[in-house]
């Protein structure tokens, strides 16, 4: 019986290798036997989850017409990482990735540290603050003292608390964007709702336009839904939205859904302005696309000269097109699962029909808790104390960067939690290995795109400040020095992490 799950065509296998930036050559530093180089590449795809575990992967003459090398150079990269531990073969099975005894399973997003690492580990794989205290205890405090009416029900509400529900159509309202409560769905996260969503609109087999790079698990939730990814390139630095790529997209490609962060991008930080987004809210309704918008980041605004633009649903009001989500995890805090879902009434009786068969509906302790925050004022200053922590996180990270690793580029963006940086043509995915082995957890740009883009990039985001952030940038200024002499990418070279008590 044949011990893979799924399987990796050669030509696709040849696309994510091709991607990994040869490692520079110091002085004195010999290049790698081409064997060596090809396995270190397909160890470096199954660490990162680019390429699961227990997927097959292509014969040897596949691949090696595939990539223009001899059999020979394959069959020894394979045996390489049979030795290692990263491959496992069966005469009449073929081969088929695996990570050895001991190592944990690499996850294929951005999955939070455990809070029992965080003593020898700078985490910048997570893109969250700590809670803003006291609104959350505060927040509890006023849920329980509201939660007697709701314990003598069943407890499902799947299209939210009616309180909730008329709280978040009435803010809406106030931003100009009539909305009624029959609009709005609430949800377990932003990720439930794009859950959600993709499930209704977008099939298996279904194409959906995102921009690149995007939002690394939202991107892995639409892979493992079965979409078809069909990526449109970002403007450059932080000018938003290529329009004229965005028309071509959405008229060739005819995706049925589209994904976009309007509001200060993740990871870019990118603003896109109120012209580009009543622009590609026309271009989705010429096209028939639904527009997913997602606005998680649209209160984190950290320079008080900023403008912000108005809300994409603002050019579709009624919901037709533009399908708005929002969430209380990055501007209040991640602990805190409440999205939702604003759309036309007929979409959301459509998605709350449809949950039936998923999770039934949101706590409603947590529901509680942020209609609390929402009519008491405590929102609003909660999220002020937030845009201050992030702006103090911003200023120190960058200084760091800079001054650790002048040669890393990066333009700071006037809002959001995440910093873009090209790594000065360093493999964003040995830097992310070698990081791990000095004390710092980075995310490789390839996370954040289709098919092994990006990865000359890795993503910094604002969520350490001070003697840390100072820290994290000497210690990936180690990783970086690692890479370039050759040890972020072999069995050998290591590098003891410093240990660092904030």
């Amino acid at each position: 019986m044949a011990q893979w799950t799924s399987a990796v065509g050669a030509a696709q296998l040849a696309r994510l290798l091709s991607s990994q930036q040869d490692r520079p050559a110091g002085p004195g530093t010999r290049r790698p036997p081409a064997y060596r180089a090809l396995a270190d590449g397909v160890r470096l795809l199954v660490l990162e989850g680019r390429v699961p575990v227990a997927a097959r992967l292509p014969a040897e003459r596949e691949l090696a017409l595939s990539l223009s090398v001899s059999r020979t150079t394959v069959a020894a990269a394979y045996e390489a990482l049979r030795a290692e531990g990263f491959l496992e073969s069966r005469r009449g099975a073929g081969s088929w990735t695996a990570v050895p005894a001991g190592n944990p399973l690499p996850a294929r997003g951005l999955e939070p540290l455990p809070p029992e690492a965080l003593g020898s580990m700078i985490d910048l794989g997570c893109a969250a603050l700590p809670a803003p205290e006291p609104w959350l205890t505060r927040a509890v405090q006023g849920a329980l003292e509201e939660l007697p009416p709701y314990a003598h029900t069943h407890g499902d509400y799947p299209a939210g608390l009616p309180a909730l529900r008329a709280m978040i159509a009435e803010r809406y309202s106030a931003r100009g964007i009539p909305t009624m409560p029959e609009q709005i769905m609430v949800t377990t996260g932003a990720m439930g709702a794009i859950d959600a969503i993709c499930h209704l609109f977008g099939g298996r087999g279904e194409r959906i336009a995102v921009e690149s790079p995007s939002y690394a698990n939202i991107l892995q939730l639409m892979r493992e839904a079965g979409a078809r990814l069909v990526p449109v390139a970002m403007a450059e630095g932080l000018a938003g939205w290529d329009l004229d790529r965005w028309r071509q997209v959405l008229r060739e490609a005819a995706p049925r859904i589209a994904y976009v962060v309007a509001d200060f991008h993740n990871p870019t930080g990118a603003l896109a302005d109120e012209d580009q987004r009543r622009q590609l809210v026309d271009a989705a309704r010429s096209a028939g696309t639904v527009l997913i918008a997602d606005e998680t980041m649209s209160e984190l605004w950290l320079d008080d000269e900023v403008e912000m633009p108005r809300l994409v649903s603002a050019f579709d009001p009624a919901g037709s097109t533009v399908i708005t989500v929002g969430s209380a995890s990055k501007a209040f805090w991640a602990g805190m699962r409440i999205g939702w879902v604003r759309a036309a009434p007929d979409v959301i009786r459509s998605l709350v029909a449809a949950r039936a068969y998923a999770d039934l509906g949101t706590p409603v302790l947590e529901q509680l808790a942020v209609n609390w925050l929402f009519s008491t004022g405590g929102w609003e200053q909660a999220v002020e104390v937030r845009r201050g922590q992030a702006r103090d996180n911003r200023e120190a990270l960058v200084a760091a960067v800079r001054k650790e690793l002048p040669g890393w580029e990066f333009e700071v963006p006037r809002g959001g939690l995440t910093l873009w940086v090209r790594t000065g043509g360093l493999s964003g995915s040995r830097l992310a290995e070698a990081g791990e082995r000095v004390g710092v957890r980075v995310p490789s740009g390839p996370r954040f795109g289709v098919d092994g883009a990006f990865e000359g990039y890795v993503r910094l985001p604002f969520t350490v400040g001070g003697a840390v952030a100072e820290e994290a940038a000497v210690r990936l200024a180690a990783a970086a020095r690692l890479v370039e002499s050759g040890g972020g990418g072999g069995a050998g070279g290591t590098e003891t992490p410093r240990t660092f008590v904030a």
